[in-house]
């Protein structure tokens, strides 16, 4: 009885570790509802705790990087491009990104229409999700807390030069700003257009400069700013331990 006791409590604090936040005291309404709804879904047989577990493994190791690459890749290649704007599918593929993985019919809110909107020297993109968050975490990974705030949301779609001036992006006034709205059936990322001073860059080197927030649209790429950039940073007045 005692060892019963010893793994259920075990078990327990395992479960509170996997979906309550660190600093969080009470579980959230949407954490016991996804739990319910997943407890539910393995107890019906519609999948199983491994394949909810391996689901979950792939969904946090995706990121932005094969949609850089995809990006650097069009600068670079007119071919690969045509076959970007037009088979966006297909060319996600070829920089590793298969949306019908990892279950061979992609994930419910995940495998839809996909689009890749290109920018020129006279229209910006930039993807909103007005109603709920709709992001391609396929090859984006998953959206930036940001993007899913109402602020956002509701803000973009009626201020969007202001919104993106938030962010450090200026657009001159003979540079019009579409704003592409997500929806249940379509996804989209942003192809920006290549920044001067990148002649005879390797697509590696383009690749390190295409961040997430270029392929959202709330960025440009810049030499010299990279997903990896280090800041300057102050040394605190009052560290800890002291």
């Amino acid at each position: 009885m005692t060892d019963h006791n010893h793994n259920h409590n075990h078990n327990h604090d395992h479960d509170h570790d996997r979906t309550v936040k660190p600093m969080v005291d009470e579980i959230t309404d949407f954490e016991v509802l996804e739990i319910a709804l997943r407890e539910l879904c393995i107890e019906k047989g519609i999948f199983t705790a491994e394949e909810h577990r391996r689901f979950t493994e792939f969904a946090e190791q995706i990121g932005p990087s094969p949609a850089a690459r995809l990006v650097a890749r069009a600068w670079l290649d007119p071919n690969f491009k045509r076959l970007a704007l037009t088979e966006p599918m297909t060319a996600s593929k070829e920089v590793g990104v298969d949306w019908l993985e990892p279950t061979g019919f992609g994930t419910p809110s995940d495998f839809t229409a996909f689009q890749i909107l290109e920018d020129t020297p006279t229209v910006h993109h930039v993807i909103v999700c007005a109603l709920c968050s709709c992001y391609p975490r396929p090859i984006l990974g998953n959206s930036p807390e940001w993007y899913r705030t109402p602020n956002y949301r509701r803000r973009l779609v009626r201020w969007p030069r202001q919104v993106l001036a938030e962010f450090g992006l200026y657009l001159t006034d003979d540079v019009e700003v579409r704003v592409q709205d997500s929806n249940q059936k379509h996804r989209f990322m942003v192809m920006p257009v290549r920044p001067e001073g990148t002649d005879g860059w390797t697509e590696d080197q383009l690749t390190e400069i295409v961040t997430r927030d270029c392929l959202i649209g709330v960025a440009l790429p810049k030499p010299g700013v990279t997903t990896n950039v280090i800041t300057d940073t102050r040394a605190a007045v009052h560290p800890a331990g002291d």
